[in-house]
């Protein structure tokens, strides 16, 4: 079994190799006279690009050397879902990289205003860019867990969303809701790609559920896993139709998107044995605090609809963040294969590890 100094001793030579990589490619990119650090024809923009790509590919190499034999007993359906999960991935990858380049250039041209970066020092910027990002892709191929899914969605949401009102046309779009924000490409990126790790992350959670549950849970785990991919398809279509140019599809997106994630805590809840104890309160009370919170915004005007939605996001992710420490506390490490040949038919007879029931903290054999 590979060590744990071992692999950290590979993710520090892969962030070298990002850095070297990342120089290179910022050299030619940003060959000729000094460019700003940010706007059009920025370092940012240039380094951005390059980031992304790097730190893409430092997560698929990760992933190839470490879980590339991951899939080998698996049926069909299962090894096309794990591979799917992490073209995702990968895709969500490369746009923090972007997206957190793009936001770290204009913070910095705030500090530095009329700085004007020579080619070697923009390479440099690129570089440690590539490198920083490199070096969390790799981490991440080692072992991605259902609970670092939900923080990689935090961190790009915050991220996205903060590059979107630091270049927004309009600085008092928060008089209105985070809609407006969807006159640029930033935040309808931003959604879209949130869309796609909600999806992903319901994939995972189905993974999870069934390393716990096996196989006699199939059916009952699909039906997670097909209400957070209907979740993220919903999500995605908040950023597909930005309200300016399709309020009614994008209204429709909006609502259903949160209608659809409600009804996924509800069955996820349902779907665990117990269900356990933390959950089913905090299941309860997201439930009664998202209730609050529309009535504070609707009769009694307490705040806005920017307010109510940040406030519905964040209560959300409480759900979210309680489920998966849950799942990541009572659910077994080891990858499970699946016995069944598709994952909607009822499993063959004969299967009795998976014909058992576990209680909440139980641990089912891979």
């Amino acid at each position: 079994m590979e060590t744990e100094a071992r692999r950290e001793s590979r993710a520090i030579v892969a962030a070298w190799a990002c850095f070297g990589v990342g120089i290179a490619f910022g050299l030619i990119a940003l060959a000729g006279p000094p460019r700003p650090i940010a706007g059009e024809d920025s370092v940012a923009m240039a380094a951005a690009g390059i980031a992304a790509i790097v730190t893409a590919a430092a997560f698929v190499v990760s992933t190839g050397i470490h879980r590339r034999t991951e899939t080998a007993p698996m049926p069909r359906w299962q090894t096309t879902v794990a591979h799917a999960s992490t073209v995702a991935i990968t895709l969500a990858f490369a746009a923090i990289a972007y997206l957190g380049v793009l936001t770290g250039g204009e913070i910095l041209a705030l500090g530095l205003q009329g700085l004007q970066a020579p080619a070697v020092g923009g390479a440099l910027l690129t570089g440690v860019a590539s490198a920083t990002g490199g070096w969390l892709a790799f981490q991440a191929g080692v072992e991605l867990r259902t609970r670092d899914l939900a923080t990689l969605l935090f961190a790009f949401l915050t991220i996205g969303t903060v590059f979107a009102m630091i270049t927004a046309a309009d600085p008092r779009w928060w008089e209105r809701h985070f809609s407006d924000l969807g006159t640029g490409w930033a935040f309808n990126a931003t959604i879209i790609v949130a869309g796609l790790l909600v999806a992903t992350i319901g994939a995972y959670i189905g993974r999870d559920l069934h390393r716990w549950l096996g196989d006699a849970a199939l059916r009952r785990i699909a039906a997670v896993v097909a209400l957070f991919a209907a979740t993220g398809v919903a999500l995605a279509g908040v950023g597909l139709f930005p309200v300016h140019r399709a309020q009614l599809l994008h209204d429709i997106a909006a609502f259903g998107a949160l209608g659809l994630f409600i009804l996924s805590a509800i069955v996820v809840t349902v779907v665990m044995p117990g269900p356990p104890r933390a959950l089913l309160l905090t299941t309860v009370g997201t439930a009664i605090a998202l209730g609050v919170a529309m009535l504070l915004w609707w009769p009694f005007g307490v705040y806005g609809a920017t307010a109510l939605e940040a406030i519905a996001v964040g209560i959300l992710f409480v759900w979210l963040t309680t489920l998966v420490r849950t799942l990541a506390a009572l659910v077994p490490q080891e990858s499970r294969p699946s016995r069944s040949p598709a994952p909607l038919r009822h499993r063959r007879p004969g299967d009795r590890a998976d014909s058992t029931s576990v209680p909440p903290g139980g641990k089912v054999e891979a």
